[in-house]
């Protein structure tokens, strides 16, 4: 398999199969066409009945319900853009290794709701909730999968088996005993 670098480390290497395996896959498959159109109702929505919703809200709410309706765009815009560049990688129009770099990572924390909702009298839209809560499990699923495919060891090699050290250590110390 072509990953991109010739001549690379074994680290990288097995960082850049998996990556390649996993754009490859039918999960990775589903996960794409789940968040695109989780990116798509949402943008219905807002565009759409969630303007009428936030006309019913009261000022604390309309101001909770703008600020929510921002941080969930944001969040699902990196999703998106993370699985655009998996997709990339899928379809041969970016190595695994490109796909490593840090502006291609899924950044940023998990947007919590805590502390916006009840604004005021006004509660959270249902609607707006379910896709808020729908974002943050994609968000999170996404950032486990960016974390497992370009894990660093505590050395800083990605992918690198913890245990390769002491490995090594034991292959010397018993070099020649045989």
């Amino acid at each position: 398999m072509d990953t991109g670098k010739s001549g690379s480390n074994g680290a990288a290497s097995e960082a850049a199969i998996r990556v390649a395996d996993f754009a490859a896959s039918e999960h990775f498959s589903r996960l794409f066409r789940e968040g695109m159109d989780l990116v798509e109702e949402t943008a219905s929505y807002l565009d759409g009945p969630g303007r009428d919703d936030a006309k019913r809200l009261g000022r604390a709410g309309a101001l909770a319900y703008a600020a929510e309706s921002m941080t969930l765009t944001t969040q699902l815009m990196q999703s998106a853009s993370w699985l655009l560049t998996q997709r990339a990688v899928s379809e041969g129009e970016m190595t695994p290794f490109e796909a490593a770099g840090e502006k291609y990572r899924l950044g940023g924390k998990t947007h919590t709701r805590e502390g916006m909702w009840p604004a005021g009298d006004d509660p959270c839209p249902p609607r707006l909730g379910d896709l808020v809560a729908r974002s943050q499990s994609l968000h999170e699923r996404l950032k486990r999968l960016d974390d497992n495919l370009f894990r660093e060891a505590p050395g800083g090699a990605p992918g690198r088996n913890p245990l390769a050290g002491q490995w090594s250590a034991l292959e010397s110390a018993f070099a020649g005993r045989g």
